[in-house]
């Protein structure tokens, strides 16, 4: 599907109505059946795809309107996945104390966290994604991204000691199976048509910014464990090509979107530090566009992109977690900062993350996330209109 110049897109996530929040709950206490959640959920994603059509965005998601956070969604789609909440982990962690400090630094609530936790040998139970496009592509002629979680993620998250061990020795075994199912679920998508799939790789950031300790973070994957940044990202880096290999250039575009957090609307919290010490992997990484956060300060200088490998840009331009509307014109500047290092067919205009990574901590309303996909929008026509002139 051809694309203009300046491509609008969207991380994933957008935020759930009362009514969806309402139908998980119901869901998972057996109030009411798998079948009518879905109902309930379609007509969401439905509502999620006006917003984005009605906004002029070039490449649409179904909102995750289905998935209770970016992650946490895979315990009901693989075999032998426990849920856990945050503070129900600390029964498996070894340094209770450390770990209750960092509990303690996180602007979310304990026990409203929830962590997919290994307990035996995993496989796909049902498609992560795939069902999500089939039912998306019913309605839209738009080109449709799917975003997934990261095999690192995964890894980091899933792999509990105390819950684990038994099925996978080290979170390096559970690795091989998670690269399994991803590469399952990736060629089931490529064979449908997807037109994007987005792998989600946050985690990246804790290795290189956080200063006290490597297991400090903002969301529940990394928190029981402990490793050199270098040979993290090194690890990281192998599990992702080994999920892309093979895949390129099969009409699908890949991309790995790495941000520094998303649970919080108070920027002091939140991870901060420039692009550089993440080279490494983002250099290296075989994907075809790298979605990174550039709408704030704390994302560090332009000119980390020089190092990227030549790869596209999802330029973040837009913040998710302010309820200011960005003026076109300052995106429009961003941008032109931005062709300074890349050329126009390389540039992806998205937000920095998602509007609602969290179900029931969206980072914003409706009606601003559609004002700020239509500023982006605005934005995008206009540099279209110059680089024409």
């Amino acid at each position: 599907m051809g694309l203009p110049k300046f491509p609008t897109t969207v991380i994933g996530s957008w935020p759930r109505s009362n009514e969806v929040k309402r139908a998980m709950r119901d869901k998972r206490a057996g109030r009411i059946s798998e079948e009518e959640f879905q109902k309930i959920a379609d007509e969401a994603v439905l509502q999620c795809l006006k917003w984005q059509e009605e906004a002029g965005i070039d490449i649409v998601s179904d909102g995750e309107q289905r998935r209770d956070n970016f992650i946490s969604f895979v315990a009901e789609h693989l075999h032998n996945v426990r849920m856990l909440t945050v503070s129900e982990l600390l029964e498996y962690v070894e340094d209770k104390a450390s770990f209750e400090e960092i509990l303690g630094t996180l602007d979310v609530p304990a026990f409203s966290m929830s962590n997919p936790a290994v307990v035996g040998k995993i496989s796909r139970k049902k498609p992560l994604g795939l069902s999500d496009y089939l039912f998306l592509k019913k309605h839209t002629d738009k080109a449709v991204k799917i975003a997934l979680p990261g095999p690192y993620l995964l890894t980091r998250a899933m792999w509990v000691e105390g819950l684990s061990k038994d099925a996978y020795p080290t979170k390096e075994d559970l690795a091989i199976d998670i690269i399994k199912v991803l590469r399952e679920e990736l060629e089931d998508l490529i064979a449908a048509g997807v037109e994007f799939v987005q792998f989600d790789e946050p985690v990246l950031t804790e290795l290189v910014f956080t200063q006290k300790n490597a297991n400090r973070t903002f969301m529940c994957g990394a928190l029981t464990a402990k490793a050199d940044a270098e040979q993290e990202i090194a690890f990281a880096l192998d599990l992702m090509n080994q999920v892309t290999e093979g895949m390129l250039g099969r009409g699908t575009r890949i991309g790995v979107h790495v941000c520094r957090g998303n649970w919080s609307t108070q920027e002091q919290v939140l991870l901060r530090g420039p692009y550089y010490p993440l080279i490494p992997y983002l250099s290296n990484v075989q994907v075809d566009q790298l979605i990174l956060e550039y709408a704030t300060p704390r994302a560090g200088e332009l000119d980390a992109v020089r190092e990227f490998g030549g790869k596209e840009l999802g330029f973040g331009i837009v913040n998710p977690r302010t309820e200011e509307i960005e003026s076109f014109e300052i995106i429009v500047d961003r941008v032109q900062q931005i062709r300074k290092y890349l050329p126009d067919e390389k540039i992806f205009l998205n937000p920095d993350c998602g509007f609602g990574t969290f179900a029931q901590r969206p980072m914003n309303s409706d009606e601003i996330a559609f004002e700020k996909l239509k500023a982006m929008t605005k934005a995008a026509n206009k540099l279209r209109e110059m680089v024409l002139a």
